[in-house]
């Protein structure tokens, strides 16, 4: 695909923005957005984890356990439905753009964390974020697939926030076939060791590698999007950035909220990482072992030590 006058290069971009609980406001700020990547020629826009509608209001712990009908009762973003006008309005601004939107989804029986990957003709493929911390199963229910998916930028994998820790995440969708893996993220500074400057804080550190390390050892083009500025006590690192698929950051936002835009000829830049060492190809699962094995059999027991809480206080 050809994007921006150069042939077989894709013009992609990761937006770090605040994005609350007012829709309206959203719609305005993505509409803006997307208006300026179609007269860009940009092939594919990756907005920030729950975008619509804003993050969770509080989180509990890491042993705080929920059920559908408890989190049906808790207060927090507004539940959307797949076919609903939401979507339908993110959808009739993007015509022919790849756009990859975070929502909670109301799936009927019970509330995902998801990712949706679609255009003016429809919803591309749908990611329920797998990867529960601090209590967000409080609000939501878990997903449990990496699946990669066909798009107009080629075939792409999703994945949410705290997915992008687990390597075997980024693994699956890439022996799925995604040569683009699209993290979208609501990603915040420390809260028990925050740094004065959030460019020296540990969590924009922790965020920063992940990206680069999860590009590199799969080979594939990395889409990082996340919010930025503040939501309650929180302040989110920003840092939406792409990746190629050596580890080289090819554009980042910093800190600040703004757009990271890169022109990325995909199949030559993944034929190049691939050229030689190819990791996927090189892969031998049979000394893997634990590494896929259920937990249960798989982490060893460790000494019990006083819990630290990432405290988020309610916005309520």
């Amino acid at each position: 695909m050809s994007t921006d006058g150069v042939a077989g290069t894709t013009r992609l971009a990761a937006v770090a923005g605040n994005f609350g609980r007012d829709l309206e406001a959203t719609y305005a700020q993505v509409g803006r957005i997307l208006d300026r990547a179609r007269a860009d020629g940009t092939g594919l826009v990756a907005f920030p984890e729950a975008c619509l509608g804003g993050y969770l209001s509080s989180l509990g712990s890491a042993e705080d356990r929920g059920t559908a009908a408890s989190r049906r009762g808790r207060s927090g973003p507004p539940a959307l439905t797949l076919d609903g006008p939401e979507l339908r309005r993110v959808q009739a601004m993007a015509g022919d753009v790849v756009v990859v939107v975070g929502m909670c989804e109301d799936g009927g029986h019970d509330l995902y964390n998801t990712a949706v990957a679609l255009t003016g003709d429809g919803i591309l493929g749908v990611h329920r974020k797998v990867h529960q911390p601090l209590g967000e199963n409080l609000t939501y229910a878990a997903g449990s697939a990496f699946d990669a998916f066909d798009t107009p930028v080629g075939r792409i994998g999703l994945q949410i926030c705290y997915d992008k820790a687990f390597p075997e995440a980024a693994r699956a969708a890439a022996l799925d076939g995604a040569a683009v893996i699209v993290s979208i993220s609501a990603w915040p500074g420390s809260r028990t060791a925050a740094a004065a400057d959030l460019a020296r804080d540990r969590w924009r550190l922790r965020f920063d590698l992940y990206d680069q390390a999860r590009a590199l050892e799969n080979q594939v083009v990395w889409v990082a999007a996340n919010q930025a500025g503040e939501f309650g006590s929180l302040r989110f690192v920003g840092n939406a950035k792409i990746v190629g698929p050596g580890g080289e950051v090819l554009a980042s936002t910093g800190t600040d909220a703004g757009i990271a835009v890169a022109d990325v000829d995909i199949e030559h830049e993944l034929a190049l990482a691939r050229r030689a060492m190819f990791n996927l190809r090189d892969r031998r699962p049979d000394a893997y072992g634990a590494v896929v094995a259920p937990n249960a059999h798989a982490v060893p027991a460790v000494p019990a030590v006083p819990a630290v809480q990432e405290e988020v206080p309610s916005l309520a």
